[in-house]
């Protein structure tokens, strides 16, 4: 049956509730005007900032989340939601690299002097030849890889940038271009390497991320449950009939799971681009959607009773370049939160030992208990075992001295997400440069983690922004800086900025126009 009229009519609809479509929501409920609606599959919002727990009561969030931020107004929003001191706790970064068999203090390429004087020498000479280098180049690299020789020499190449970067992205480095990289990797100074190398010193603290916040209860996904809670029910639609199934671009109709339909006069999208086309049966955008790449991610939680041994000590979240286990990033989840994982009063049962054998007792037994979170990397270039992969997970935090053979593994976890990283590739730009315009030209905004598939302003501040400012697009032409200007987003002097709140909005004939006090940067 063809539909012509829809059930209902919205000036904007937003589909997906999680940080970018709660962004948007959240803006759009600031200016109160126009009608808007916002919509998800999922009963629970959060998307791919939410948190599940295990039948033991172990916390898990579905990838590796902090708050950190680049934005004034992003801080007051989910300082609305969550506005009590005791809603938080604040961390400082306690990071490290798995080399060697050695902790070596994250970033990698800044504290070589924790390596082996063999592999100290190596890099060494790697970097005083990227130095050479680097004075006499007059051309741009001209992919990821040849970025990584430039700065860091082949000697860090080869020990750590190279074989990480691949666990990560699940494509090797020649096959990433490198404009997204930004305040996200650290150049090293050769002089203060050196210096820290002769006097056998550690870097301190580098990047944004180096002190954070995390929700004392709830996990991430706590975060969004409330920001989405701050929304009138009216404009919400949860669940089954928030599926889309169908994107009619020329009649502006969106189609539910249900069978209902939602007219709109501004779509903003939050899918993946490439689900999007689909949704839309676009042959032309599904055709260009099919050069972006990406990996999958599976996210792996280990419960275990015992007190938190000395060797895991405050650390928060460490990395694996080498091929003793499969993860290429672990965090100690624990640490987060003491309400991350069950009271040590509950009594569970051993599920296994840390080297696979089966327990003594399987009687169910005190705490405490601490637990692990583990991401691993898929793609057709690096496929992945499923059936094995929570067991190869255990074994590979025993070679890496996380867990002890014996130690009591008494809750797992274990979920794939299809679209797990949207990949930088070389091709990325060109796609994107023609694809988003063209669904511009539709009225929707593709915006998100996939929905614009810039890694680079993919964390969930940049996430919000991305709605938020899409909003301001819509009603008064704003710029989206968190789009359109990574590199000004992502340095500090942006900081203060703020939107403006309570901006006046007003409908016409031919859609929404803006009244007074537009954002600007």
């Amino acid at each position: 049956m063809t539909v012509t009229q829809p059930d209902t009519s919205v000036d904007v609809l937003v589909i997906g509730a999680g940080p970018t479509g709660l962004g948007a929501a959240k803006r759009l409920h600031q200016i109160d005007e126009p009608s808007w609606l916002i919509v998800d599959a999922n009963e629970t919002p959060g998307g791919l900032a939410s948190t599940d727990v295990t039948p033991e009561g172990f916390l898990f969030d579905v990838g590796g989340h902090v708050i950190f931020s680049h934005y004034k107004y992003f801080d007051d929003c989910i300082n609305e939601a969550l506005p009590n001191e005791d809603d938080w706790y604040s961390h400082q970064r306690i990071s490290y690299v798995r080399c060697k068999d050695l902790w070596v203090p994250y970033p990698f390429q800044n504290n070589i002097s924790m390596l082996p004087k063999e592999e100290q020498i190596k890099c060494i000479d790697g970097m005083i030849d990227a130095a050479l280098e680097h004075r006499v180049a007059n051309t741009k690299p001209k992919d990821f890889d040849e970025w990584i020789v430039r700065m860091m020499g082949t000697g860090i190449a080869d020990l750590f940038m190279r074989p990480y970067n691949y666990k990560v992205w699940a494509v090797p480095t020649t096959k990433m271009q490198c404009q997204w990289l930004g305040e996200r990797v650290a150049a090293p100074n050769l002089k203060a390497v050196t210096k820290n190398v002769i006097l056998q010193k550690t870097a301190g603290n580098w990047g944004p991320n180096a002190t954070f916040r995390f929700p004392a209860r709830g996990g991430t996904g706590a975060i969004w449950i409330a920001v989405a809670n701050t929304l009138p029910k009216k404009n919400t639609r949860f669940g089954s009939h928030g599926a889309v199934t169908k994107v009619d671009a020329e009649k502006k109709i969106v189609t539910f799971k249900d069978g209902s339909t939602v007219g709109y006069e501004r779509l903003i999208s939050t899918m993946a681009v490439d689900h999007l086309a689909e949704k839309m049966g676009d042959k032309e955008l599904g055709q260009l959607s099919s050069g972006l790449f990406y990996s999958s991610t599976h996210v792996i939680g280990i419960g275990i009773r015992g007190e938190r041994p000395e060797r895991i000590g405050d650390k928060c979240w460490l990395y694996f370049p080498e091929d003793n286990c499969p993860f290429y990033r672990a965090t100690i989840f624990s640490n987060y939160s003491p309400n991350n994982q069950p009271a040590a009063s509950k009594k569970l049962a051993t599920l296994q030992l840390a080297d696979g054998s089966k327990p003594a007792s399987s009687e169910p037994k005190d705490g405490p208990y601490w637990s692990i979170m583990l991401e691993v990397s898929e793609s057709a270039m690096k496929p992945v075992d499923h059936a094995t992969l929570l067991q190869d997970c255990i074994q590979g935090l025993v070679n890496t001295s996380m867990l002890k053979p014996g130690d009591e593994v008494v809750s797992t976890y274990h979920r794939r997400f299809d679209h797990g990283y949207p990949t930088p590739t070389l091709e990325r730009e060109g796609v994107l440069t023609e694809l988003l315009p063209k669904l511009q030209a539709k009225d929707i905004y593709s915006r998100g983690r996939f929905g614009s598939w810039r890694y680079e302003v993919g964390n969930q501040d940049h996430s919000f922004m991305l709605g938020a400012e899409a909003v301001d697009n819509i009603v008064s032409g704003s710029v989206e800086l968190t789009l359109n200007y990574h590199d000004f987003v992502n340095t500090r002097v942006n900081n203060e900025r703020r939107l403006v709140d309570g901006a006046q909005f007003f409908k016409s004939k031919k859609g929404i126009r803006s009244g007074d006090k537009p954002f600007r940067p």
